[in-house]
Order: structure tokens, then sequence, then C-alpha cells
């Protein structure tokens, strides 16, 4: 089961047990786990989650996090072991291992990976629109947001997680971003315009959700 809290897809189960109260954890896969008496109703369920949508949101935010510091590098769409040797020089990879000089040296990668795939995918993305206007892009992270359009100002801000996704989830983000250049809003009309360009946005926007 899920539900949508801001801009996050949440995968929820519930336990029901013989006890008074209701319970709110998340596991390590950032599945919301409630522990819920047996008799409790599906409606007063939905709405003790919506009453503690604050507190599950900050709970989820620190699940994710532990979970991008569970020791694995997350690299287009894969997961890397890291480990640390201070004689290597430059970063290499070896099958799901990735070894390098230290957490210093795995950062610039990261960062320098991130200004170079990105503008490689908004080369090959360029192609896909006819009288796209001339922009900047900007790398930061961000909470709740992959990508930013910014129309008055021609820039595509897009989230340095990102990187972490598989290319095609990328690419959507970036042509998401660019039909904003044609559409403001996520009106009809514009998710006619990603369509066009991505006829399976549906599945890959459902995917960059988790």
């Amino acid at each position: 089961m899920k539900f949508k809290l801001n801009d996050y897809i949440i995968e929820y189960e519930v336990i029901r047990k013989d006890n008074k109260n209701l319970y709110f954890r998340f596991d390590e896969n950032c599945r919301l786990i409630i522990t819920a008496p047996r008799f409790i109703s599906e409606l007063e369920l939905k709405n003790l989650i919506t009453k503690n949508s604050s507190a599950i949101l900050k709970m989820y935010e620190d699940a994710v996090e532990r979970s991008n510091r569970d020791g694995l590098f997350k690299y287009l769409g894969k997961k890397y072991k890291v480990i640390f040797d201070n004689r290597v020089k430059e970063i290499t990879f070896d099958g799901d291992v990735i070894t390098c000089h230290d957490e210093e040296a795995l950062d610039k990668f990261y960062a320098d990976e991130c200004l170079k795939v990105f503008n490689e995918e908004i080369d090959i993305c360029k192609k896909c629109f006819n009288n796209l206007p001339k922009f900047k892009l900007r790398i930061r992270k961000m909470r709740t947001r992959w990508g930013v359009c910014n129309t008055k100002n021609k820039i595509i801000t897009l989230n340095s997680e990102l990187l972490k996704k598989d290319i095609s989830l990328i690419d959507y983000v970036i042509i998401h971003e660019m039909a904003h250049f044609y559409e403001g809003n996520h009106s009809k009309n514009f998710w006619h315009i990603v369509e066009m360009v991505l006829p399976d946005y549906k599945e890959r926007r459902k995917k960059l959700k988790y």
C-alpha cells in the first residue's frame, strides 16, 4: 500500500496487534511500518496518518538519510561498496566495488560526475525540442525536488542526488524541466509535451518516486 506525502510516494505496511496504541517506524528499505490496534478501521488509520503527516515526513527523510549513509556509493542506478586506500590516486570501479583515496576524493568525483553527466544528458535531450531557449545549468542538493526550471532567468537546477538514479530517470527530469519553457505549469498540455518526447514518462516518474 502507498500514499502521497508532499512530493514523496511512501510505501507502508500495517501490522495489527492486540495493543491500544498506534506506532509508526520506517524499516531499512524506507517503508513505513504501522503497528495498529487490531480493530482500528481503515478510515481511522488514514485520518491518523494525515494527523501525523509532519512527523511521518520527518521520519521518512531521516530514514532516507540513513539509507544514504549505509556504506554504499550510489551512482547511476547502481550501488557500490567503497574501499578507501591512501595509495590510490585515481578512482577505479571493479564490479560492485569502488576504490578511492579518501572520502574527499569520492566527494569530488561525485561533484565532477554531476556536472559531466548532467551536461551530457542535457545535450542529448535538447535534440528533442525545437526553439528551446538557451539556459544555464545549476546543480545543488534539494530536499523535495529533483529539478526546477526558472523560465524567467533561463535556469534549470538539477538535484545532485539525481546522479544516484538510472540515466533514464535523469533524462525524465531534464525533459520535464525543459518542457516548462513551453508550458509553465503542470497542465494537460504540459504533460502532452512530455509524452511526445517520452511516451513512457509515467513509468519513469513512478520509478523516480522511490
